[in-house]
């Protein structure tokens, strides 16, 4: 049985997704201010959690980077603005996906079951795969999600780790920005076809992985292309 976080202050918001989640078979937690959320994140590891932006006494993107600090539960953010800075946002803090509102249920549901999906198959995929990748002192252990630069951890977003899994788990590849942003981010993402957020992540990526960030020894640009790693 899948379990869901849902957060947001309206509980008539709340009310309306927790039945239809519950029609679905799912269970379903709630929270209506930024401060539970976080509190009930640390005690239960959730399959999704939907979480609005606007909070009180923390935000949305507070609540988001504050998950990101000890657990990769996915997260879809749910906003009332339909600005693109505020999608890139959500996106940068560590959100696997965003949905405007007004929203219909029925997408709810359905971006729901398609990250289950999705974690589902990276599972089954690891189990076949090598989990740990070494290239020079960099080390990515897949199934934990933890990279270390030498004996050094490095503390990555969940986003920043999934960019650097598919590059290091397909060397020399080169791969446009629009694909990045559909692999990583998935289709809703691509949508808005902003790829400005790909440039961001992997400027951050390298900053914290990069000997010298502006001479990059693992994650190279190719120009005009996109990006690609070299093992």
């Amino acid at each position: 049985m899948a379990r869901i976080l849902v957060v947001d202050d309206e509980k008539l918001i709340v009310k309306g997704i927790r039945f239809s989640l519950e029609q679905d078979g799912m269970e379903v937690d709630c929270a209506y201010d930024g401060e539970e959320a976080i509190e009930l994140a640390k005690n239960t590891e959730y399959d999704v959690v939907l979480l609005d932006v606007m909070l009180p006494k923390f935000d949305g993107f507070e609540v988001c980077q504050a998950i990101r600090e000890f657990s990769e539960m996915p997260i879809i953010m749910l906003t009332a603005k339909g600005g693109d800075m505020d999608k890139i946002l959500g996106l940068e803090f560590g959100a696997d996906d965003y949905i405007t509102k007004p929203f219909n249920i029925l997408e709810v549901k359905a971006r729901i079951k398609a990250i289950m999906r999705r974690n589902l198959r990276k599972g089954r995929d690891g189990k076949k795969e090598n989990h740990v990748i070494t290239v020079g002192d960099l080390k990515l252990d897949r199934e934990g999600r933890r990279v270390f630069i030498g004996e050094k951890e490095i503390n990555l977003t969940a986003k920043e780790f999934d960019l650097l899994e598919l590059f290091a788990c397909n060397p020399n590849k080169v791969y446009s920005r629009e694909t990045l942003l559909s692999l990583v981010w998935g289709n809703k993402a691509t949508e808005s076809g902003d790829v400005r957020t790909v440039d961001v992540h992997v400027r951050r990526l390298r900053e914290k992985v990069e000997p010298s960030p502006s001479d990059p020894k693992y994650v190279h640009t190719k120009w005009g292309v996109g990006y690609y790693f070299r093992a």
